[in-house]
């Protein structure tokens, strides 16, 4: 903080947003040789653990909502990132499956965004990095 101008207000709204474009740049840069966006790869991973899941449950436990899910869903699908099984028992609905493509990779991808996180916090200590996470945690989930 001591490197800012003067004239950068002590807004946490503001710090947020640029921590915020920090990190998707960072995993975006380690996504782009894979052809995958960030918010592919996150769908990606609520799949590898919660495999078989329909898009709604799947937004619920991402927390996204029906629209953003749906054309990220569609694009993963036509890049051969994920299978759509229709549900048997309601045959309205379809279940989603991470692909061969996926899954061979899946190690791979998983470490990306390890390492991502990793990277992002380096300059933090370890209990530095505890407290971080559990602030962004308690910040997350308050409503």
């Amino acid at each position: 903080m001591d490197s800012l101008p003067n004239n950068i207000p002590d807004c946490t709204f503001f710090f947020l947003a640029k921590a915020h474009q920090k990190a998707h740049s960072l995993l975006k840069k380690r996504l782009i040789q894979y052809g995958l966006t960030n918010m592919q790869h996150l769908i990606l991973e609520g799949l590898w653990y919660q495999e078989g899941a329909t898009a709604a449950e799947l937004g619920k436990l991402l927390i996204l909502d029906k629209a953003t899910l749906s054309g990220i869903i569609d694009r993963l699908d036509e890049g051969g990132w994920i299978e759509k099984r229709l549900d048997k028992n309601d045959k309205r609905s379809f279940r989603l499956y991470p692909s061969e493509k996926a899954n061979v990779i899946k190690d791979e991808l998983i470490d990306v965004r390890k390492k991502g996180n990793d990277l992002l916090l380096a300059d933090f200590t370890m209990e530095e990095k505890i407290i971080f996470k559990r602030l962004l945690r308690t910040l997350f989930l308050k409503r």
